[in-house]
């Protein structure tokens, strides 16, 4: 691709910028390991909000919805709730608030909090391998994404021949941009992923706007009817998908067969039920946890959830709507002619290079490397924490200097780092990644981290071997069933993970009516703590009980609504489906009017008997 001089000199300003933002907060940031990975609780919440939808905007998800979308169509929007998409919602309604009132660093160390004794000491290294064992899932993913992506957009070839292995111009580079994005991340810290998560979205939501502006002044609706199948634009489905891109481009035929996903109707109907545990759940132990952790209260936890779901779906499906129906348009013959070789997630990189005019495609490319690197950013910084503050400083060096322990977590991070980087050049493919990352590992997640908040009686034995079972499940799956789509065995591995958890918290003995009492009291959670709860009123005849079960209920369906209302606004308003689009922008006015007052406004609670640390 050709790039202008104005194109390179706004990408190489954009790489100086963010680098000496590293290092001008470097300094405030390594005063202790607090600062360095939680910002010492000082940082505004919407700050938060802005950093966290940043570090959801990666250009390797981006290259997926926008294949699936060519795709799939309308109903591609229900194909995300494979990560579970809607899992923020969860977070914003209550679970932000139980896990900020913990006043912890890191998800493991939350855990100490929960269980009692050698189960809880079990649970807490489980953890710790589940966080860096998704972390190095998730670097691989981010080395295949962007590798991808920058061959197809820079022009410099920059195969390197090392004697040992021939380096490709597109891993190159991915080692080059991963390089740059940890230097500034290792010198700054939670500081300066925040204020180059802020810049970073501002110049997305700019491209965004950009290319939505591009397709919709240059598509139209009947264009893209006649490049598409019958049903491509219609949100609702029947138990076959029903898509048939045969006189079209028979490749699409091929990949939706691969994909696993005509059986629609099921695949949906296992989304739900893999959503509703991986989303009562929890964040997993990665950056959307410690975006948590770093707020000042409960209260702004919650708001911070839920102002990421606001600012980042209808701006980035805004892109994603323009740059899969110029792709469509536009590059329909050139793909047919491809044949079987296709590969659809190189479309976005396509598209920019065909529809995004000089100068503004520098912009563009300087704000999806920022989506790229802020994304890895929020990993680098999240994952070295259980390294440092939960193995390195609580079993190996519990007194050491302050600095100590923000030189160790350089040197966590650049391992992480490596190894990801290493995994990254056997990654097959980004679909591959995704739905391994999504279905099977985190189906192992699931179990034991629902009965964490619910049941009284699970403790720390239970959690380590739920963990346990879920992993090695999970495992089992990648080496001896590739071939079968992820989702259709997250069941059973959850099956798995039931079974470890449940033995394991029968054959051993409850924790201490002490740590049970106190997290109890502490975290407020709804569920089955009679028990407890009739020991801690006893102890504290003022106790209130959390008696929000339906409220939350109420609102974590209207969340979900609301969400998926502003997914699909932009793809209506693109494909310039007007009454589709009006109808869906009067049902997100309703349902934020329900949220404003059976959740926002009751946000003054969460505080209640709070103290920061």
């Amino acid at each position: 691709m050709s790039l202008s001089w104005i194109d390179i000199l706004v990408i190489c300003c954009y790489i100086i910028a963010i680098v000496s933002v590293g290092f001008y907060l470097s300094k405030r940031a390594t005063k202790n390991i607090d600062t360095y990975f939680l910002g010492g609780n000082k940082i505004k919440w919407y700050f938060l909000g802005l950093s966290n939808a940043s570090g959801m905007f990666d250009i390797s998800g981006t290259m997926w919805t926008v294949a699936i979308l060519f795709v799939y169509g309308l109903k591609s929007a229900f194909i995300p709730w494979l990560w579970p998409v809607w899992n923020q919602v969860f977070v914003m309604i209550f679970l932000a608030i139980w896990m900020r009132r913990s006043n912890v660093m890191t998800g493991a160390e939350w855990i100490l909090t929960r269980f009692s004794g050698r189960g809880g000491k079990y649970s807490h290294i489980v953890v710790i391998s589940f966080a860096i064992i998704s972390v190095i899932g998730f670097m691989a993913y981010f080395f295949e994404g962007i590798g991808k992506f920058a061959i197809m957009i820079l022009p410099w070839d920059l195969t390197a021949d090392l004697g040992f292995m021939t380096l490709t111009s597109a891993q190159s580079y991915a080692l080059i941009i991963i390089g740059i994005t940890t230097i500034y991340t290792l010198k700054g810290g939670m500081f300066s992923v925040v204020a180059a998560d802020v810049f970073q979205f501002a110049i997305m939501t700019i491209s965004c706007l950009i290319i939505g502006y591009i397709a919709f002044t240059s598509v139209t609706a009947e264009q893209v009817s006649a490049l598409t199948p019958a049903g491509w634009d219609n949100l609702f489905f029947g138990w076959k998908l029903d898509l048939d891109w045969g006189e079209l481009m028979p490749a699409l035929n091929t990949k939706i067969a691969s994909d696993g996903y005509d059986l629609f109707g099921a695949l949906v109907m296992l989304m739900l039920f893999k959503g509703i545990f991986a989303s009562l759940a929890g964040p997993v132990p990665s950056y959307d946890m410690q975006r948590i952790l770093s707020t000042r209260k409960p209260s702004e936890a919650a708001k911070m959830s839920g102002f990421t779901i606001l600012v980042l779906f209808a701006p980035r499906y805004l892109m994603v709507a323009g740059l899969a129906v110029l792709s469509l348009v536009y590059l329909s013959p050139e793909l047919v002619s491809m044949g079987a070789n296709v590969d659809f997630e190189t479309i976005l990189p396509m598209a920019i290079t065909r529809f995004v005019p000089t100068g503004l495609r520098g912009l563009l490319l300087a704000g999806l490397l920022a989506a790229f690197m802020g994304t890895l950013a929020a990993f680098v910084n999240s994952a070295p924490a259980y390294i440092v503050n939960d193995l390195y400083k609580k079993y190996i060096k519990p007194d050491a200097a302050p600095k100590t322990y923000v030189r160790f977590s350089y040197l966590a991070s650049i391992i992480l780092v490596v190894v990801g980087v290493i995994f990254g050049f056997y990654a097959k493919s980004l679909n591959s990644l995704t739905l391994w990352i999504t279905s099977s590992l985190y189906g192992g997640y699931a179990a034991a981290n629902v009965l964490k908040w619910i049941w009284w009686r699970f403790n720390g034995f239970g959690y380590f071997w739920g963990m346990t079972a879920g992993l090695v499940s999970s495992t089992v799956k990648l080496v001896f069933f590739p071939e079968i789509a992820d989702i259709y065995l997250f069941p059973l591995i959850l099956l798995f993970s039931f079974i470890g958890c449940i033995a394991g918290t029968l054959l051993t003995e409850p924790d201490t009516d002490e740590v049970l009492m106190k997290f109890y009291k502490n975290v407020r959670p709804w569920g089955f703590w009679k028990p407890i709860r009739e020991k801690v009123m006893k102890e504290d005849p003022g106790f209130e009980a959390n008696k929000d079960f339906g409220r939350d209920v109420v609102n974590v369906i209207t969340g979900i609504v609301w969400q998926m209302s502003l997914v699909v606004l932009p793809i209506y308003l693109v494909i310039h489906n007007y009454k589709a689009f009006w109808i869906t922008l009067g049902i997100i006015a309703v349902t934020m009017t329900i949220l404003k007052f059976n959740w926002y406004d009751r946000l003054k609670y969460a505080d209640k008997g709070y103290e920061n640390r």
